[in-house]
């Protein structure tokens, strides 16, 4: 059970090194942008949301969460009913992380560390039961698995307003050339100016973005046959076969969660 205070927003100079909160979103619900002091763990249970920084966007399904670290400017998008679990944490209290945010996946020791945080009061002492499961919970964020849920967006004002449609709608038939002209740059330019600046092919970056936009659908319920179809499969087995060599499983084990 999760302890009631745990349903409170804590300030975030509160003396605790992990602070928490539980909550429900509803569907369509939508922060403005912000950053917090702490680093944060932004943790789903039920629902889905994408949270975009200047870097790029991250989709988080159920059982994943994203980690994003202290003065990070971000906001989120709620596509069903929600519900998350925040933890925000001291950054003198982390051990080395990167800079940027990243997704994990939530092991089933993560999720029970991040439950058994849940159930204990705040204002724990340092030398506490809490405290110590406050660190080991720490040290699991920092040894996770990263989930290859980021779309990385450029830099440059002219190829992010050129990939706004693609964004929306990955299956769009809009082609590199199109792109390049939206963008007033030659293929040539365009190509080099997109690899320098997310770190991807443009071809890549297409096949990720048509990724994240199928987990966003099978997480409200899509079926995966219709969600094949309109993302521009060839079929659902065709879905299924890249679906698995991104992310390992199938779509329905992905959704399991592990």
């Amino acid at each position: 059970m999760i302890h009631p205070l745990r349903q409170e927003r804590f300030p975030e100079e509160h003396p605790d090194p992990i602070i928490s909160f539980v909550g429900l979103e509803a569907a369509g619900g939508m922060t403005q942008p912000h950053s917090h002091g702490r680093a944060q763990l932004f943790h789903i249970t039920r629902g889905s949301v994408t949270v975009m920084t200047q870097a790029g966007s991250f989709v988080v399904p159920p059982e994943r969460a994203i980690f994003i670290p202290p003065g990070i400017t971000h906001n989120s998008i709620y596509h069903t009913e929600t519900e998350v679990r925040f933890l925000y944490m001291r950054p003198e209290r982390l051990p080395a992380m990167p800079d940027r945010p990243f997704v994990v996946q939530v092991t089933p020791l993560l999720r029970e560390l991040i439950l058994g945080f849940m159930r204990a009061a705040p204002d724990y002492p340092d030398d506490g039961p809490t405290a110590r499961l406050a660190a080991v919970l720490v040290d699991q964020i920092a040894a996770s698995h990263v989930a290859p849920l980021h779309l990385p967006m450029p830099d440059g004002e002219r190829l992010r307003a050129a990939l706004a449609p693609l964004v929306e709608d990955p299956a769009a038939n809009l082609s590199a050339e199109t792109l390049a002209a939206r963008a007033n740059l030659s293929l040539r330019s365009f190509e080099r100016h997109f690899s320098a600046q997310t770190g991807l092919t443009f071809r890549a970056w297409r096949r990720q973005a048509r990724l994240m936009k199928a987990v966003e659908l099978l997480a409200q319920g899509v079926a995966v046959g219709e969600v094949a179809d309109r993302l521009g499969y060839e079929g659902p087995s065709a879905f299924v076969a890249t679906f698995k060599k991104a992310f390992g499983v199938t779509p329905g084990r992905y959704f399991e969660g592990t």
